[in-house]
């Protein structure tokens, strides 16, 4: 069904489309997207057995166990990440409290006992016979459709306390329940996140540097009140300082690392799986990469990554409204953040979070969450303006921070330009 016109001179203005047309610009970025996600998504299954098939059969003499949950997983991400595509994605504004409520529910009842399961000192998981869910990865998704849907709202005033106080509470509820698990690496990320969205949508820079240094304040003092995460850091600094214990992780994957030089030891022959890596098929999966590819591997992944982010940033930056820029941008900045951590701790460069890598290591919540949304940015690519072709201008209302416009916005209320027959 075609959207009503109204024709001035050589201009054509569309009203609010109730369905918006492909356009060739955001069909290519759908399959560039695709492309990525696919590559990586196969590379993380075939280094999950590399990296767990010792581990797996040392604890359950199956040697494929961790490869077939996988599997199972990322077939039912691959479902919902194709229906999160084809579903206009405006429909999620409807679904954002249930999103952002069933969240906190999950938070909560994580912490309740017989109910959380405790590994590594955390109750981060709830078991539901052969399902594992971790609500911490519920929880980023949740966020991000929850402020994307409360900030693109008309005549919402992101620098007005009475209009931003209430999600503010909410979110520090959130984070609360996340830091408590104890989860400390997920809180920071959910953190950042927030940040980002915030200036995205416009939040006065001045606000936002003031909340910055409180929160970077409060995450000092949150890694020096307990003895594991003070020892992690310092770790971090010098690991060879006590190599047998807090250094332990990073200098094996170290040697991971080191071993697999330029071309690496060739994939299914790696030592450090057999049980001297830690978490050799989570955490650290990045050096079982490095050791049986060698440095082409690593360089490979990261620049897959870095495609699937920047094609992630062009869709965020074409979206044809503040929703969808929020939403996109969102969801890139969290494969971003979680791969940069990731990687970075891997190699030393930041403190060892716990934080996945994203598409690549054993997870099944987490796969299953970054499927779908990578479905939700395929579908918002789907909806890009055509920029080269047709330039339209929507009747839209203007959505400003204070005097301005959002800083993802590309003036689309403002375009005037031939009709192209």
């Amino acid at each position: 069904m075609k959207s009503p016109r109204i024709k001035k001179g050589n201009v054509i203005y569309l009203k609010k489309p109730k369905k918006i047309r492909v356009s060739k610009v955001g069909s290519r970025y759908y399959y560039y997207l695709l492309a990525c996600t696919i590559t990586l998504l196969a590379i993380g299954l075939i280094m999950i057995l590399s990296s767990s098939s010792i581990w797996a059969y040392n604890q359950y003499n199956d040697m494929f166990y961790y490869l077939k949950r996988q599997i199972v997983y990322a077939l039912f991400g691959l479902f919902f990440m194709f229906i999160l595509s084809r579903v206009n994605y405006h429909k999620l504004k409807d679904t954002a409290l249930l999103w952002l409520g069933g969240s906190i529910f999950l938070l909560a009842i994580v912490l309740l006992p017989g109910i959380g399961r405790l590994a590594g000192g955390a109750t981060r998981w709830i078991e539901l016979g052969p399902i594992t869910i971790q609500p911490s990865e519920v929880v980023k998704l949740a966020i991000i459709i929850y402020l994307a849907t409360a900030l693109s709202r008309k005549k919402f005033n992101i620098n007005d306390l009475n209009h931003i106080g209430v999600h503010i509470l909410l979110l520090l509820v959130i984070i609360g329940l996340v830091f408590i698990q104890p989860d400390l690496g997920t809180a920071f990320v959910i953190t950042i996140i927030v940040f980002i969205i915030f200036f995205l949508a416009g939040m006065d820079l001045k606000i936002l540097g003031t909340s910055f240094m409180l929160g970077s304040i409060s995450l000092l003092i949150a890694i020096m009140s307990e003895d594991y995460r003070r020892e992690r850091l310092l770790s971090f600094l010098n690991p060879w300082k006590d190599p047998q214990d807090s250094g332990f992780h990073i200098i094996q994957s170290w040697l991971a690392l080191g071993t697999g030089g330029i071309t690496g030891v060739g994939l299914g022959y790696s030592r450090q799986k057999f049980l001297y890596l830690p978490a050799a098929h989570t955490d650290f999966i990045f050096s079982i990469i490095g050791e049986e590819t060698g440095l082409i591997g690593t360089l490979l992944i990261t620049a897959l990554f870095l495609l699937l982010i920047y094609f992630g940033l062009m869709v965020t930056f074409r979206s044809n409204d503040l929703f969808g820029q929020l939403l996109a941008g969102g969801i890139t900045s969290l494969i971003a953040l979680q791969t940069f951590i990731n990687i970075g701790g891997v190699v030393g460069i930041l403190p060892i979070t716990g934080i996945p890598l994203p598409l690549i290591s054993f997870g099944g919540t987490s796969l299953l969450l970054t499927l779908c949304e990578i479905g939700i940015l395929l579908n918002i690519s789907l909806n890009l303006r055509e920029e080269r072709r047709i330039r339209v201008v929507h009747k839209v209302n203007n959505q400003r921070r204070g005097n301005s416009r959002p800083r993802t916005s590309r003036n689309i209320s403002s375009r005037r330009t031939s009709f192209k027959r």
